[in-house]
């Protein structure tokens, strides 16, 4: 058996890039399980864009693992508008930490994905071999393509200098640490903010952007870090791992779901002037899946822990 399939992060330093972002603060709270030294540092002290102190940095505190959840992120809005941004610094942070991992001979690196790396029109639900098989959704393809490079790059370091490096593909994420920002926020922090806004000011209506029909898988954070930390303790190829519960929901069913969770009483109004994003996202998690791993947590009971982390928030 190859001994990299079987990965101990007892008694190693392990970074969490970007630990203060949903996934991050979600994987250091699976860490808190295993007997590890979490490394973290804030953007304020370490700008990941910045290759020569990345690998400083890196050099100076010597992690033995990482993973790599740094990124810019946002909602179809956010990335249809800001593609720039999206693609210059997602390619800056994930070059920067990956190349310092290898010049660090960091043992293994995690890096984090997202299941808009498969094409638009993919066949359902999507499995790993169908990356660059078709056009990707246009509204976030530069995110979209960032992503892809990351995922290469590890398998680049892999082939090239033998680096442990993997990557895994979570479908959509929620959960505690969202970010509730209208303009740059994914569909369900979204939701629950002008569903609880909308109760709180006693409205009779909420609109909701897209026609409601898409169709979405959602995962809770907290279960995508407990794969995540799974994965770097027993797998080690070149191809990355889809990460998803396997159930799908349409946006309307979704907005429906949160106005309960909420317990605003008004109707729903759909804007189809807004773009709906691809048509559906529904990962094939097969693979994670015969590995030995599963999500654990509803979409019913996670709206609930993401409705209570915001109101703790607010």
């Amino acid at each position: 058996m190859n001994e990299k399939l079987s990965y101990s992060l007892s008694g190693k330093r392990v970074w969490v890039a970007g630990h203060r972002g949903m996934v991050g603060s979600a994987i250091c709270r699976q860490l808190e399980k295993e007997e590890c030294d979490i490394l973290s540092i804030g953007k304020e002290t370490l700008d990941l864009r910045n290759q020569d102190a990345v690998l400083n940095w890196m050099t100076k505190e010597k992690p033995n693992a990482i993973f790599l959840a740094a990124a810019t992120v946002g909602g179809i809005y956010a990335n249809d508008t800001r593609p720039a941004e999206f693609l210059y610094e997602n390619l800056v942070i994930e070059t920067n930490i990956i190349h310092s991992a290898k010049l660090n001979n960091v043992e293994k690196l995690m890096f984090l994905g997202s299941a808009c790396i498969y094409p638009r029109e993919a066949k359902q639900p999507m499995s790993e071999n169908a990356l660059l098989t078709g056009p990707l959704e246009p509204t976030n393809e530069w995110y979209a393509i960032a992503k892809i490079a990351g995922i290469k790059m590890c398998q680049a370091y892999r082939r090239q200098y033998g680096c442990d490096f993997i990557s895994a593909m979570p479908n959509n994420l929620y959960g505690p640490g969202d970010n509730f920002d209208l303009e740059s926020s994914h569909v369900v922090p979204a939701l629950i903010r002008k569903f609880h806004e909308a109760k709180e000011q006693g409205r009779s209506n909420v609109e909701i952007w897209g026609t409601g029909k898409p169709l979405r898988e959602f995962i809770y954070v907290d279960d995508c870090a407990s794969a995540l930390v799974f994965l770097m303790k027993n797998y080690s190829d070149d191809e990355h791992v889809n990460i998803g519960t396997g159930e799908e929901i349409s946006i309307g069913d979704l907005a429906k779901s949160v106005s309960n969770t909420i317990g605003f009483k008004g109707s729903l109004e759909f804007n189809p002037e807004f773009p709906d994003g691809a048509p559906r996202k529904l990962l094939n998690c097969q693979k994670i899946s015969q590995l030995g791993w599963q999500a654990e947590v509803g979409l019913e009971k996670g709206l609930a822990l993401a409705y209570q982390s915001f109101l703790e928030a607010s």
